[in-house]
């Protein structure tokens, strides 16, 4: 299917929740917050309200009151012009602004909204809130009413002082929304206009009623009447940016092939508005940003399957609720829990760590929720100006096979990676997300010495980075295409240079992120399967050097004092940039280094060490070991496996050499 009509099918698959607002939670500043959002009914949208107003059935004020900020969010019936207007005068059906609703600084505004109002009214389509609304405001008493109530200020000469502003909106430009108050005598099951769904159902008959001309509908087939104004609001309730436009009709927007836009394209008016309230749905439900870029991807039958974007531990945590995901893991500024220093050993231990089966078992279970008819979904959307946004990424894969590539990247790149959770440092089998992946890459620290912070991208314009790494490694998921050597080797260089960072538990991601990308490049290109278990028998010169510069790292770290020496880096680490290109000379100098330290520990410790130094080397060719060419990738791998290893075993031959 073509992505207007997938569109169209998740509306209607949903369109028993339509007018009904939805919350999404998330977390900021250590709280949880709330985002409302909702699947709009056809001829509708959202506005941001400043100012409540309570009249009864008979149309009579009983109140009227500001907003409270967590409350804001109102949905209104709209035309085609008003809902697409921006200096003209296009009144909405029901509630507007100030200047409509009263006609401060413009009479004709008013006019044009009564005039509207009342056709409305007056139709077999009217509804009990409608007709009180029309009598209230036929009174044109409103704007008497809420300055006797306090909620506008005039200055002296009795207009609308300019220096007094509602929730930071000047006086004559504040949103009007209106509560229909219950009386005895009548039946008003909601009192909220914005949540009233038959108000809404009686718009929707109305403005199809006064809309009689049909043409051909290019996108169904049926027969509606056209539009050529289409929504905006697409990525977020600020975007003015549209995703069809035909209002250009002086170059080469249809002329050449056609006399008139409604000879190239023409979309019915309902099918456009459910398009586009699906997309606005499904973005604000689960979409995630990227500075300017938006991406959203779905199944079909709405099952809760992991997001490509996501982490191997998320995945694997099968037991949480959407709520409780969406709150622990937004993407926002604040999704990182910042690392204390308290939590610096605070790791999990191995038994309780997410392994590779764990993530198996997970994907069986997203695989039982799925059929051979269900599809999953994604779509990426960009805007290079203002007023034009363009769809710029497409993919509908079975879901499936969709599930079949997420554990292939998640199992191929699989290495053991840490991250802090809920306040714990914990440890996982897998991949970072791919937020997380940029951060690493491209992150930085912040804060002085005794408050560096984790890794992140800080700097305004580097968000696009974020962007930029999303669409390089959607292929690479979706696809399973090879993952781009170039992000392999930034990798690769940042885990080489760990004396550039000062938290270490930093380095560490990074280190753990570089092994793997190696591990999946290898694999992608050679078909060699590595693993974070320490291969004894493995000749490779590169995993070798590897291990001799993780062990020279474990004996100088064994004689640091804890205390004063913590922070210290090794001469090991200090000398990895230079080892990764001249490991044979480099090797001699750190082997130097490294005999005081060995002196240091006691005759056990220190013929444990020697052992495996003699070990390691003996498994060397000797003109490999010679060989001073630089070391590739796989040298990380060998050190984080001795590293892993060493940190996480104790060995009999250490107690008994």
């Amino acid at each position: 299917m073509s992505w207007a009509e997938e569109l169209l099918n998740l509306y209607e698959r949903n369109s028993e929740i339509a007018g009904q607002i939805q919350y999404k939670e998330y977390k900021h500043n250590g709280k949880i917050e709330r985002i409302p959002y909702v699947l709009l009914p056809p001829f509708h949208t959202t506005v941001t309200a400043q100012l409540e107003v309570i009249i009864d059935s008979d149309g009579n004020f009983l109140s009227a009151s500001i907003v409270a900020e967590d409350d804001k969010m109102t949905i209104i019936p709209v035309t085609e012009k008003s809902g697409s207007r921006t200096a003209g005068k296009a009144p909405h059906p029901l509630c507007d602004n100030l200047q409509y609703l009263t006609g401060y600084g413009s009479e004709e505004s008013y006019d044009l909204y009564i005039c509207a109002l009342e056709q409305w009214h007056l139709s077999n389509y009217t509804h009990k809130k409608v007709d009180a609304v029309y009598y209230y405001l036929k009174k044109r008493c409103l704007f008497e009413d809420l300055v006797s109530s306090k909620i506008l200020v005039l200055d002296g000469d009795g207009k609308l002082d300019e220096n007094v502003k509602i929730q930071n909106i000047p006086q004559e430009k504040v949103f009007i929304r209106f509560v229909i108050r219950q009386k005895l005598t009548d039946y008003i099951l909601e009192e909220t206009c914005w949540k009233d769904q038959t108000l809404h159902q009686a718009f929707i008959d109305y403005y199809s009623f006064m809309n009689q001309k049909k043409e051909l509908d290019y996108l169904t087939g049926r027969m509606e009447y056209p539009t050529y104004l289409h929504s905006k609001k697409i990525r977020n309730e600020g975007d003015g940016a549209k995703l069809i436009s035909s209002n250009d009709s002086t170059n080469f927007t249809f002329r050449g092939r056609f006399v008139s836009k409604e000879e190239a394209f023409s979309i019915g008016s309902e099918t456009s508005q459910k398009i586009h309230n699906a997309l606005k749905w499904i973005i604000r439900k689960q979409g995630h940003s990227f500075d300017t870029l938006e991406m959203v991807s779905w199944e079909t039958s709405m099952a809760r399957l992991p997001e490509w974007d996501e982490d191997t531990e998320k995945i694997s945590s099968m037991d949480k609720t959407e709520e409780e995901t969406s709150a622990e893991d937004d993407w926002g500024e604040d999704e990182y829990t910042e690392i204390e220093e308290s939590n610096e050993r605070n790791i999990v231990s191995d038994e309780n760590m997410v392994t590779a089966k764990q993530l198996y078992q997970a994907m069986v279970g997203y695989k039982r929720q799925v059929d051979f008819t269900s599809r999953m979904l994604l779509m990426a959307f960009d805007a290079a100006t203002s007023g034009r946004v363009s769809m710029i990424e497409y993919k509908q894969l079975e879901a499936t096979r969709y599930l079949e590539n997420i554990q292939n990247w998640h199992e191929h790149g699989g290495w053991i990676q840490e991250k802090f959770k809920n306040g714990r440092r914990i440890q996982y089998y897998g991949i970072p997300g791919i937020k997380e992946i940029a951060d690493i890459l491209y992150g930085t620290e912040s804060g002085d010495a005794d408050t560096v912070k984790t890794l992140r991208i800080r700097d305004k314009n580097g968000k696009r980075l974020y962007a930029e790494i999303s669409r390089r490694l959607l292929p690479c998921i979706w696809d399973k295409r090879n993952i781009h050597y170039d992000l392999v080797q930034i990798a690769v260089n940042k885990a080489s240079s760990p004396q550039s960072y000062a938290k270490r538990y930093n380095w560490e991601r990074v280190l753990s992120l570089a092994c793997s990308f190696v591990k999946k490049h290898r694999y992608e290109i050679y078909k060699e399967d590595w693993n974070v278990a320490l291969n004894t028998n493995c000749t490779d010169r590169n995993y070798l050097y590897g291990r001799l510069l993780a062990v020279a790292d474990r004996i100088e770290y064994r004689t640091f004092d804890k205390e004063g020496d913590g922070g210290r880096i090794t001469n090991a680490k200090r000398y990895m940039s230079v080892f990764a290109r001249r490991p044979f000379e480099t090797w001699q100098l750190i082997e130097e280094s490294i005999q005081p330290y060995l002196n240091k520990l006691n005759v056990n410790e220190r013929k444990y060490y020697e052992n495996i130094i003699d070990s390691i080397c003996q498994l060397f060719e000797v003109d490999s070991f010679m060989d001073n060419d630089p070391l590739d990738g796989r040298y990380l791998l060998g050190f984080h496996s001795q590293s892993f290893e060493f940190k996480n075993y104790k060995t009999k031959e250490m107690e008994e050499a």
